[in-house]
């Protein structure tokens, strides 16, 4: 038999083993007021004495113990130097008994720089809940792709944890799916505050995988790369002028990402407006254009407005669980629970 005819023929699990992905999922416990929870600083140092009390009052704000990592508190004169102990941090939180999930204090930059160097088989063998956003997606992404590991994208221990919020987490951390998610009821739905519109009609099932478009751009091309296929997709980012989303969603559309996901959710995206006073000359189409101009020749459904990511109210959305979309209704549905 020829390579190229043993190759079309071998099976996925085992294709899937060759390049380190994995083949079934894992779903951390459920955590429960009296768990311990680990703090750690994967991204951006923080240093300030008064953001360090704001994330332990948000452990405090579900009557959780703590544990720090070593690395949070700490300033680094270079990012680079604090690499390994970032690193560190991870791993000792994983592998403690006592620590039953881990929050990140921050996003900001610097998880890829630790992805060549984790122990991806410690993780799997000691799952727990990891909860962040923003950069935080490099850590889901490559944590899912090689432990089959479900994290979950939402709020960091810095966020404003608003009492939408703490709903959202709650149900993501509940054992039973969080069905349909959505933003805030408007007092006027003429006039909606976060509104939700339909870019591509349709419906989609499959299994939940996406971040930071950024994050998601720059692991493009690596062991690391989100597999999407037949998956909903997910993205969202934050200052970013439209031309920037343009770039890196033709990154993704030229990598045959929307070609092969089954459905794609577009997160409200703050800020991420042309520069008012500063208009581009050659590129000032509104954030809404591109997304009508990117997603014109795809055939899956589309749906932009949803609060992940970068916003105050924010959901909870659990990695690698399955769940279906409905983008004319606007809807994305959690239909497995997260945890065991």
């Amino acid at each position: 038999m020829k390579r190229r005819e043993f190759v079309s023929v071998m099976p996925a699990a085992a294709m899937a083993a060759q390049s380190g992905a994995a083949t079934t999922i894992v779903k951390p416990k459920m955590l429960k007021p009296g768990d311990t929870v680990g703090l750690i600083s994967p991204s951006t140092f923080v240093a300030d004495p008064n953001q360090l009390q704001t994330m332990q009052l948000t452990a405090q704000m579900f009557g959780w113990k703590v544990k720090i990592g070593k690395q949070v508190g700490r300033r680094e004169a270079k990012l680079g130097e604090s690499i390994p102990g970032r690193i560190e941090d991870i791993h000792t939180m994983f592998a403690d008994p006592e620590v039953k999930g881990i929050i990140c204090v921050r996003g900001g930059y610097g998880t890829p720089q630790l992805l060549d160097g984790i122990d991806y088989e410690l993780i799997r063998k000691n799952p727990k809940m990891l909860l962040g956003y923003s950069d935080i997606t490099g850590l889901h992404l490559a944590i899912h792709q090689k432990t089959g590991l479900v994290t979950f994208h939402g709020p960091t221990g810095l966020s404003p944890f608003t009492e939408f919020s703490q709903n959202w987490f709650r149900r993501a951390m509940d054992n039973k799916p969080m069905g349909v998610l959505g933003n805030p009821t408007d007092r006027n739905v003429y006039r909606p505050q976060h509104p939700l519109r339909t870019v591509r009609p349709g419906k989609a099932k499959g299994r939940l995988i996406g971040g930071n478009l950024t994050l998601v751009s720059c692991l493009m091309g690596t062991p690391h790369e989100p597999d999407v296929k037949g998956k909903i997709f997910f993205l969202e980012d934050v200052g970013e002028e439209p031309y920037r989303i343009d770039r890196m969603l033709q990154q993704l559309v030229l990598a045959g990402k929307f070609d092969q996901c089954a459905g794609v959710v577009i997160g409200e995206c703050v800020d991420c407006g042309p520069r008012q006073f500063e208009p581009s000359i050659t590129f000032n189409y509104t954030l809404g254009e591109v997304l009508d101009r990117v997603f014109a020749k795809v055939k899956v459904p589309v749906f932009h407005g949803l609060l992940i990511g970068h916003t105050a109210d924010q959901i909870t959305l659990p990695v690698g669980v399955t769940a279906s979309m409905d983008a004319d209704s606007k809807q994305l549905i959690i239909e497995e629970a997260a945890v065991s």
